[in-house]
């Protein structure tokens, strides 16, 4: 069932698409004054499109831990909104391995952060060399019923053909650390699996893949064993899962996982390093091993920071391996949270706009799509496109916000199969499909001013066309404009501080 939220709103502005030109009353604040526009051409290289698009999604830690326990009818309206065809119909879901600490341990981990392990640990058991992956009695596979209620939920969701699921790990259990905690080793730029468990660690992954792939019926297809490996961030009084691992560590865990998978007769494909930023990528990858690099069948990154992100493009095309933005989230600074406020869209919109263009990957992952409310407005963010009360599982709470609108934009009209093409504007996006030549086109305008833009569509492919318009502003989610004929010059007028999506099907 969809919330009352999802319902779509028609603009209470004139609209024309003559040339599918968009129009609105909201260019000046002040009937008075004049309208003001920006006007700019657009170029979009239609000769050289990218690799077919393989979609969108999100991480299901921390948020599928807590709200894949809420009660009913919760829980089945958050699947609904985030992969739900009248929501935002993602189609990539990473599920996180967790590691867990040892029994008894204070909570300290953030809400939704203490990921069950999947072992069992004897009560006389006690050091680093009990567990035994052979020993039936070992595993613990009731472990972890909030992401796995999500698994469920996705799959009756998603179709087959477009369902991609990745496996993913920020820490070894407790017992395989050096500091015996899953949140890193005290000094946060040591590496914190005990030296020699990493056949033992990679055991660990794979069975707990295949188990739940045969549990719940599904395929991962890539499993990712470290998380954000090279970073100052995991130390053991941080309060998220995480482990350092340098260059060298890295590429004996990529080696000793793909030995185990071969074992087991998995075809399970390694993804990684799962890097922070394209910065630090570079050091990673500079620093694994010729087996190592030769293992790994998908790139892996992390687009935290702006600077580097078409040298990690140059790094997948050469090596020829597939290349996935696989998390990101942000809030503005000094913007506390607010629902409605449309700073936030705006900045994951840019973020998005840009890490594709600059990056060329093949899917974008979202950190976690649903955050926790804060507790304390004055020291709040805006991270996550929904925000839930994650102390309450009986009676839950949650509310959308600006950014999972502005997600619309992108994730409702580009699907998987769409390719990307080049264009000039830092601020549009353009996608086509190979085989009905339809068009999309998101465009955000960040600033004050409307922007009319003015984008060519080859005429041999097209000739009619009908043009539909959404736009999310700060009076609208996904407000949905009339249909009419456009032609094959473009003209968006970018209204500020929005996203537009504008759709060109050609006419059969």
């Amino acid at each position: 069932m969809i919330s009352g939220a999802l319902r779509i709103f028609s603009l209470r502005c004139m609209v024309l698409i003559g040339l599918c030109f968009l129009a609105s009353s909201a260019g000046a604040e002040n009937n008075d004054e004049k309208p003001v526009n920006v006007r700019a051409v657009v170029n979009v290289d239609w000769r050289h499109p990218g690799p077919p698009f393989e979609g969108w999604g999100t991480a299901l830690a921390w948020f599928a831990n807590v709200t894949g326990r809420f009660a009913e009818p919760r829980r089945t309206e958050l699947a609904d909104l985030l992969y739900g065809r009248d929501g935002l119909a993602l189609n990539i879901a990473r599920y996180n391995i967790g590691g867990g600490n040892a029994p008894g341990t204070p909570s300290y981990l953030r809400p939704g952060g203490d990921i069950p392990g999947f072992w069992r640990k004897p009560a006389e058991k006690s050091g680093t060399g009990w567990w035994n992956p052979d020993a039936e009695d070992a595993w613990d596979w009731s472990a972890d019923t909030g992401q796995r209620w999500w698994l469920d939920a996705i799959k009756e969701r998603v179709t087959p053909q477009e369902l991609i699921l990745e496996a993913f790990s920020n820490s070894p259990p407790y017992f395989m650390t050096r500091s015996g905690l899953v949140s890193g080793n005290v000094n946060a730029l040591e590496d914190n699996l005990i030296p020699g468990f990493e056949t033992k660690f990679s055991r660990y992954l794979a069975r707990v893949t295949a188990e739940l792939e045969r549990r719940h019926g599904i395929r991962f297809r890539t499993l990712s064993p470290i998380n954000e490996p090279n970073t100052p961030y995991w130390f053991s009084t941080n309060r998220q899962e995480g482990a350092h691992w340098s260059p060298e560590a890295q590429s004996r865990m990529f080696i000793a996982l793909a030995q185990v998978l071969r074992e087991r007769g998995m075809k399970t494909e390694i993804s990684g390093p799962d890097e922070t930023n394209p910065q630090t990528f570079f050091v990673d990858w500079a620093g694994l091993s010729a087996d190592a690099k030769a293992v790994i069948r998908q790139i892996n990154v992390h687009s935290y920071e702006w600077i580097g992100k078409s040298g990690v493009r140059d790094i997948a095309e050469t090596s020829g391996k597939r290349l996935w933005m696989s998390e990101v989230d942000l809030s503005p600074s000094n913007v506390r949270e607010d629902i409605n406020d449309m700073r936030p869209a705006i900045a994951l919109a840019q973020q998005i706009v840009t890490d594709i263009n600059s990056m060329n990957p093949q899917a974008w992952i979202l950190w976690q799509a649903i955050e926790n409310r804060s507790s304390d407005p004055k020291n709040s963010s805006n991270w996550g496109l929904i925000k839930a009360d994650f102390s309450n599982l009986e009676r839950p709470e949650y509310r959308i916000t600006k950014k999972f609108w502005a997600f619309a934009n992108f994730t409702k009209f580009i699907r998987p199969g769409y390719r990307f093409l080049k264009s000039d504007d830092p601020d549009a996006l353009v996608a086509e499909h190979p085989e009905t030549n339809e068009v999309v086109i998101v465009v955000v305008n960040p600033g004050i001013v409307s922007r009319m833009l003015d984008i060519r569509l080859p005429d041999a492919k097209r000739g009619k066309l009908t043009c539909k318009t959404f736009i999310t502003r700060e009076k609208d989610n996904l407000a949905t404009l009339k249909s009419a004929s456009c032609a094959v010059r473009l003209s968006v007028h970018s209204l500020p501080m929005s996203v537009v999506t504008v759709v060109a099907t050609p006419h059969k």
